[in-house]
């Protein structure tokens, strides 16, 4: 999933709105277990029982300005996103399970299959991470593809490095030094509550994001950066605060694309195959 394009390029302080008020109106309705969306009366009051200020929200006659009317939209759009989009994409472990066993028959892949590590009876491979590497393996048209990067992400000019990432990712594309495109998986099929593991998985994409941009500000060098998420009891019924907090930082641009579940099989193909062009690009060009 792409981020929708009114939301990009907003300034730090709308993105500061959309967190106070997400946290004191709440992430979810009571009752229905869905995404909130909130009106007019529900900003000020937000606002309000925060003891912060919300004249700036509002124009002379007291109606919303552009600036809360942008608010209310991200809202609006960030909601029906995780519930009519998002929701149905998320696997559980029996779902992901099958996918894998059908892929696995049909590609007999070469690739690295990992396991989870999990112990006793929950062992067993890490569906969502075999099923991104099977796709890739089978769309990256037998260029290297570095499946469990073992190194930090380094970029190197004129054989001396410039950046190196403060974290391993999951996966780069050809390779963890001069990426075209990295990317991290966060699966959780046998998670009983959602613990502190799965919100640090959302900083640790929010840090990865951080150094990227940067780079591509101070030395013009664009990484792409992807997401893969899922487990439908972890992620919907459990985490749907870090839902919204996902969709956030797509939208402020720290990462490329998230993507959810089996949205994996149409998507991911089509990314794989730019970037082998890319890379054909890249390759001409020295």
């Amino acid at each position: 999933m792409r981020p929708d394009k009114r939301f990009l390029n907003q300034l730090p302080s709308f993105w500061a709105h959309i967190r106070c008020l997400s946290q004191n109106l709440g992430y979810t309705v009571r009752g229905s277990g869905e995404v909130a969306t909130f009106k007019t009366d529900d900003i000020k009051r937000g606002m309000k029982e925060s003891n912060l200020s919300y004249e700036h929200l509002f124009d002379n006659k007291g109606d919303p300005n552009s600036f809360c009317k942008d608010l209310i939209s991200y809202f609006k759009y960030r909601a029906n996103l995780l519930n009519s989009y998002v929701r149905p994409n998320l696997m559980n472990k029996k779902k992901a399970r099958r996918l894998f066993l059908d892929l696995k028959r049909e590609l007999s892949p070469k690739c690295p299959l990992p396991m989870n590590k999990q112990k006793g009876e929950k062992k067993a491979e890490a569906y969502l991470t075999c099923i991104v590497n099977m796709l890739i393996e089978k769309h990256s048209k037998g260029f290297s593809v570095d499946y469990d990067p073992r190194q930090l992400t380094t970029v190197i000019k004129n054989g001396i490095p410039i950046r190196t990432l403060a974290r391993r990712i999951d996966g780069a594309f050809p390779s963890s030094v001069n990426p075209i495109a990295v990317w991290e998986i966060k699966e959780y099929y046998n998670t009983t509550t959602f613990g502190s593991r799965v919100a640090d998985g959302v900083y640790e994409s929010l840090l990865d994001g951080f150094e990227l941009e940067e780079l591509g500000k101070e030395e013009d060098i664009k990484i792409l950066h992807y997401l893969f998420v899922d487990d439908y009891y972890t992620w919907w019924e459990c985490g749907k605060s870090y839902l919204c907090r996902l969709i956030d930082i797509l939208h402020m641009g720290f990462v490329d694309e998230v993507i959810f579940g089996k949205e994996v099989i149409n998507r991911l193909p089509k990314l794989v195959r730019e970037w082998t062009c890319l890379l054909n690009l890249k390759d001409n060009k020295t």
